[in-house]
């Protein structure tokens, strides 16, 4: 599998509470940048997998709708906030099996106009074992048990993840598609009002409206298309048999979804190490806390050692793996079925060293992980790329 499917275009909307416009809108956005960054047309496109979880209609209509692609077989996936990276795999997989040549990825969400209200006042699936859950205070459980179990007292572990905020909204002010540009300081994250204990307001993520969109091809034929195609190396995906939180003696400081997503993808693109192999990588913020558990089971840290890189700036953008350099979901929200491929749009254009900034550029840059992480959270993806076989 490694090597055999390419990336050769993308296209990415600007993020945002896009009130002017539709659904229909941020996926043209998207997909006519994919078209002219490949050299392809609709008549081009085999098939299309889409991914989107609140579904603006029913089935794919909205794609079928927008793209006018007729005839064209189109796969809607729900999966969480790993849809768009579902999206991917499914179509990278597709274009494996020899059934087509090319096809594309696409995600879209319009969640502001659902009045969805991200921050929640209480879900889940059980009425009765998860009655009043809410996201960030499932998330916060991560913290709590986090500094407990590895000897932060709340201040020291408030401290550590919130530079994690801080260095993503830094980020975040060099990407002009963004949906929040602030750069904050580690006071304004510590002095903000609380949302969960331990995460402030500036520890979450918020909702945005966007569009992200992928053509892939194989790999034989891919410099057919463009002198730079972006080579498929790995990718995993593993969801947990039932939801952690149901679990007896759940450690909260790992997941198994994450650790198993990443062996499958690391094993496919032949990384024995990746602290040292990966040299930039796009990973679930949703909540500050959240990314710091994704260092450690993605080997990016040793276990309990996240505090020590993330106090020397290993994960800065000039620093020894730099996490997140367009802002991660902190700065370009969470539309939800968008944000997998948005999260690929970074990596993909980091390899090929045409960042729409120069100063986010990440120097001599040849391999790149992305990746999303979704449910209470209970399934994870993630894609690894490179800029050359082998």
């Amino acid at each position: 599998m490694k090597d055999s499917v390419a990336i050769i275009g993308m296209g990415c909307s600007k993020f945002g509470e896009r009130w002017d416009c539709g659904i229909s809108d941020l996926m043209l956005e998207s997909v006519s940048e994919a078209y002219k960054d490949a050299g392809v047309g609709p008549q081009d496109i085999e098939a299309v997998f889409y991914g989107n979880g609140f579904a603006h209609g029913v089935a794919a209509t909205a794609v079928a709708d927008t793209l006018k692609l007729d005839g064209v077989p189109i796969f809607r996936n729900e999966n969480y906030c790993t849809s768009g990276h579902i999206a991917l795999i499914e179509a990278i997989l597709a274009v494996a099996s020899g059934k087509y040549k090319v096809v594309m990825a696409l995600g879209a969400e319009k969640l502001k106009d659902t009045g969805y209200p991200g921050l929640g006042v209480g879900r889940g699936t059980s009425t009765v074992m998860e009655a009043r859950r809410t996201a960030p205070g499932s998330f916060a459980l991560i913290g709590t048990r986090y500094f407990h179990e590895y000897g932060l007292s709340y201040e020291e572990g408030r401290s550590t993840i919130g530079k994690i905020a801080v260095k993503n909204h830094k980020n975040g002010m060099l990407s002009p598609r963004a949906h929040f540009h602030k750069e904050i300081t580690l006071d304004d994250v510590l002095n903000a009002p609380m949302i969960a204990s331990p995460l402030g307001l500036f520890d979450c993520c918020g909702n945005s409206d966007g569009s992200a969109c992928a053509i892939i091809t194989t790999a034989e034929i891919a410099k057919s298309f463009r002198d730079d195609p972006i080579y498929v190396k790995g990718f995993g995906s593993a969801m947990d048999g039932y939801s952690p939180l149901y679990k007896p003696n759940f450690s909260w400081t790992s997941f198994g979804a994450l650790v198993n997503s990443s062996k499958s993808a690391y094993e496919m693109a032949g990384i024995k190490n990746p602290r040292e192999e990966i040299d930039i990588a796009e990973v679930h913020d949703c909540f500050s806390v959240t990314e710091m558990l994704i260092y450690e089971d993605f080997g990016f840290s040793e276990r309990g050692k996240a505090r020590e890189d993330i106090e020397n700036g290993f994960f800065e953008l000039d620093g020894g793996l730099p996490v997140n350099t367009d802002g991660g979901l902190k700065c370009f929200g969470h539309p939800v079925g968008a944000s997998g491929i948005r999260m690929t749009y970074e990596i993909y254009k980091q390899l090929q060293h045409k960042v729409d900034n120069p100063n986010r550029q990440v120097k001599n840059a040849t391999r790149g992980l992305s990746h999303t992480f979704g449910g209470p959270p209970q399934i994870s993806a993630l894609l690894i790329l490179g800029n050359e076989k082998g």
